[in-house]
């Protein structure tokens, strides 16, 4: 009797292990019985018939990061360029994910990099360095559409970094300088011309207002003589205008 029952019991055991599983939160199960898609299970506890259901593939939900890049990928004006970049996606139907492709990592990795290095070949160096953000929109876009068949869907994509030939450095970081040199002239020829302008409406009312333009002078020396440190001293002759000109107002107001 007991041997029956420790046989009852081992093919209860095996029973159950070979039938019930476990599929974690965030997996999804697909299952092919004899061969053909049956189910896609989980999460939680399922189910297995024992020699005829197969786990095919346990899909991580997740959303997943790929880093992939480009090295000596040559630019719309032929400069070799280093890109580095990475994608953040995450699998929708794993039923589409284990039957319409073998390894949907590696795949997702590959139609990645070929995206990259196709857009690398469309855009000229200046455009990868200032447009990253127009240019992840558009990796997002290629990408996607290549990798939605396979039951994936594209989250972001990333230019981390753009490495170009040091030679080209110097010269993108000397055209930028000339480029700035070239703004200040310009900027300095704008103030000169509005300095001159002002310039000449001054000439134009000291020439009306010769008691402006000595008090313009006196105000001018002043300030030379404070700066010095020294002491101003001013010629009867020189002030005589004023006066002349404060003795004859009373007169001719009245």
């Amino acid at each position: 009797m007991n041997v029956w029952v420790v046989a009852a019991s081992v093919l209860v055991a095996t029973f159950t292990v070979l039938t019930v599983r476990v599929a974690s939160q965030w997996e999804q199960v697909v299952i092919l019985r004899l061969g053909k898609y049956q189910r896609t299970a989980g999460p939680g506890v399922f189910v297995t018939v024992p020699f005829i259901d197969h786990v095919a593939l346990r899909a991580d939900s997740r959303v997943q990061l790929t880093g992939f890049g480009a090295e000596e990928a040559l630019t719309a004006d032929m400069v070799p360029v280093n890109v580095n970049a990475i994608v953040f996606w995450m699998v929708w139907n794993a039923e589409k994910a284990c039957m319409e492709v073998e390894d949907y990592y590696d795949s997702v990795a590959l139609a990645s990099q070929t995206t990259l290095r196709d857009a690398i070949g469309r855009n000229a160096i200046t455009d990868l360095i200032s447009r990253r953000v127009r240019l992840d929109e558009e990796l997002k876009a290629a990408i996607a559409e290549k990798v939605e068949p396979w039951g994936i869907s594209v989250l972001s994509v990333e230019i981390r970094d753009v490495v170009i030939p040091r030679s080209l450095q110097e010269a993108m970081s000397a055209e930028a300088r000339a480029e700035r040199e070239r703004d200040a002239q310009i900027v300095l020829a704008e103030v000169e011309s509005d300095i001159a302008a002002m310039l000449h409406e001054a000439s134009d009312i000291y020439r009306d207002d010769e008691c402006a333009f000595k008090l313009r002078q006196m105000h001018l020396l002043n300030q030379g003589v404070k700066g010095a440190g020294g002491t101003l001293v001013v010629p009867s002759a020189y002030t005589q205008g004023f006066t002349d000109q404060a003795a004859g107002e009373p007169l001719r107001s009245r």
